[in-house]
């Protein structure tokens, strides 16, 4: 059983992103530790990235989301259905790459007694790679789950997951974490 000031975040699955084929493998583990987490009584928090219309919260000169400003994407996204939140389980909508920068999160961790994170999310070089590093300044243990991550690039994921991460993160499994089925 796991402590519990354990949290688990599932970050970045929903609508304009997670929809590739190449993620579903991901999904599924992530949708089998959202269950697991679950049924050991484990905090469960939910992050997106999102924007209002008209993407107010995206400066126009030069930034990462200019792209996403200019193509008028991430407007409001649902999380998709395969990992869906329960009402009772907080959604964060983040404007920046860590689900812990500008966001009430951290807020929201304090509340719960949370000092460990549990990560599941797309994508490694983006969430991942942001949000781990955040926590680590904020000296949170930081376990990411191997299989319930996904990036565009294999390569990267697979650099990000065997040379940058361990350093400031436990790598392991869906099963590794929670026990096997």
């Amino acid at each position: 059983m796991h402590s519990v000031d354990t949290g688990l975040l599932v970050m970045d699955f929903q609508t304009g992103i997670a929809e590739t084929e190449a993620a579903r493998p991901s999904i599924a583990a992530a949708a089998e530790a959202l269950a697991k987490a679950r049924a050991a009584g484990m905090a469960v928090f939910f992050v997106k990235v999102g924007f209002r219309p008209g993407h107010p919260e995206i400066c126009p000169e030069g930034t990462q989301f200019s792209a996403i400003r200019a193509a008028g994407r991430l407007v409001e996204p649902d999380i998709i259905p395969e990992v869906a939140p329960l009402p009772s389980e907080p959604v964060v909508t983040k404007h920046r790459i860590s689900a812990l920068a500008e966001t009430e999160l951290p807020t929201l961790l304090r509340a719960q007694g949370v000092r460990h994170l549990v990560m599941a999310g797309i994508s490694t070089s983006g969430v991942i790679l942001s949000t781990t590093r955040a926590a680590a300044d904020l000296d949170f243990r930081i376990t990411i789950l191997a299989d319930a991550v996904h990036d565009p690039d294999p390569e990267i994921h697979a650099f990000l997951l065997e040379r940058i991460l361990p350093k400031q993160a436990m790598i392991t499994t869906v099963a590794g974490f929670f026990g096997g089925a």
